[in-house]
């Protein structure tokens, strides 16, 4: 390592940080501490470095001598286009990167963290560059994330599960193992860029609580055929997600989508349109909830006689299906919850926006809702599944706006931005 700061930028254009913020910019101009122990999970480091980048954040490297025989800090230096800092010098690197300084990091992620590490930072032990890191962060009070990786019997270790719970009781986050093999392995590398976005996100929903459904639905014809739609549940996770990341408190009623749920939100799994009824139902009454965001496409019809056994396809040359509607969860939940925020969403086929808007509308003196977001998934990059949508945001007030073709993640940010305006006015 060498210059008089770790956190001078280059002039020059660094091809090793082309991809930074290519997914998000929900951690632009963040900088961030990784601080890597000598787990054998610090093979993942780079991965995690790289996504933090996508998702728009400057990433600086710390490194344990044991660490460094595992990865070589060379990797970490090209993964992250800074350099790496393996030892402590009279440049006091510990200080520069988490002291009181205006160019210190917004947050030290020690990842994966050995139960030694841990240890080490309840107990005050600052002996190496990342305990003295996490030293000072913490007498700074930046924010420390924590993901441990280590045999499950340390893990277990009473004195380390102790020195876990007096850090958490400090403030500092932890992103649990995945318990395995005998192994506490390193949580997912998406569950820790999750926490590290949470943390650091604006809490702008802080003290609200938010409903959202998402996903599809399924009805049985029999046995081992359904009615249902191919809906992945990415549009809902999308907005289930980023309410997490501005500080709310979430509950996510999904049906049997693609789409892996955050593990910060209270999940209630469904299948048929009747049971996510129910579970909307049950949400609002048992706790009152200040916005309902009703994103999941639930099927419209179920058979009306739903066979016990499997229909046997053997000399049949047609088959007369009778279908009955199902019940609208938008309805239902206007009903149960009237004083809640209510956004429906339409989804339509190849029509025109003057249409689409008409439709919206109708949803809009049907169920009461003060918000649709209304999308054409006929349109190219805006089908059921695609990580891109264009939609129109018709409010009950009269005003509509269009979001272009963007990202689902762009679109539950610009959605929420609305919904907390629309807060706003109420109150």
């Amino acid at each position: 390592m060498d210059g008089d700061s770790l956190l001078t930028q280059e002039t020059e254009v660094d091809l090793r940080k082309d991809i930074t913020g290519s997914k998000t910019k929900l951690l632009r101009s963040f900088r961030i501490v990784l601080c890597i122990t000598g787990s054998i999970a610090a093979f993942k480091a780079p991965d995690l470095a790289r996504e933090l980048m996508r998702h728009g954040a400057d990433v600086f490297v710390v490194m344990t001598r044991p660490s460094t025989r595992i990865i070589h800090p060379n990797l970490m230096e090209w993964a992250t286009g800074n350099r790496v800092v393996t030892g402590l010098t009279g440049k006091i690197e510990h200080v520069q990167l988490a002291g009181k300084s205006t160019t210190a990091a917004h947050l030290v992620l020690i990842a994966p963290s050995t139960a030694n590490t841990v240890s080490k930072i309840a107990a005050g032990i600052d002996d190496n560059p990342v305990t003295a890191v996490a030293s000072v962060a913490l007498g700074c009070k930046i924010p420390v994330v924590i993901a441990p990786g280590m045999h499950e019997p340390m893990y277990s270790n009473p004195f380390v599960l102790d020195a876990v719970r007096k850090l958490k009781e400090t403030g500092v986050h932890f992103v649990d193992p995945v318990l395995a093999e005998n192994k506490a392995k390193l949580a997912p590398i998406q569950k820790i860029v999750d926490e590290v976005i949470s943390v650091l996100s604006p809490k702008s929903m802080e003290g609200l609580n938010l409903l959202v459904t998402a996903g599809p639905t399924i009805e049985q014809i029999d046995p081992v055929r359904i009615i249902t739609n191919p809906s992945s549940g990415k549009m809902g996770m999308a907005i289930a997600n980023e309410a997490l990341h501005r500080g709310a408190e979430v509950t996510l009623v999904y049906g049997p989508g693609s789409e892996k749920p955050d593990y910060s939100a209270k999940v209630v799994r469904v299948k048929s349109t009747e049971e996510m009824m129910d579970a909307v139902n049950t949400t609002l009454r048992n706790r009152y909830h200040d916005v309902i965001i009703a994103a999941a496409a639930p099927a419209d019809f179920s058979a009306q006689r739903p066979m016990r056994e499997k229909l046997s396809s053997r000399g049949r040359k047609s088959l007369t299906l009778e279908l009955t509607p199902t019940p609208k969860i938008i309805s239902v939940a206007r009903k149960t919850s009237p004083k809640s925020l209510l956004v429906a969403f339409k989804a339509e086929y190849s029509v025109n926006d003057k249409d689409l808007e008409l439709r919206a509308r109708t949803i809009i003196g049907e169920s009461g809702a003060d918000l649709v977001v209304a999308n054409d998934i006929g349109r190219k990059d805006s089908g059921f599944g695609s990580e891109t949508s264009t939609v129109l945001l018709v409010r009950a007030a009269g005003n509509v706006s269009r979001i272009r073709l963007t990202t689902k993640k762009v679109i539950a940010s610009r959605l929420l931005d609305e919904v907390s305006k629309m807060l706003k006015r109420r109150s």
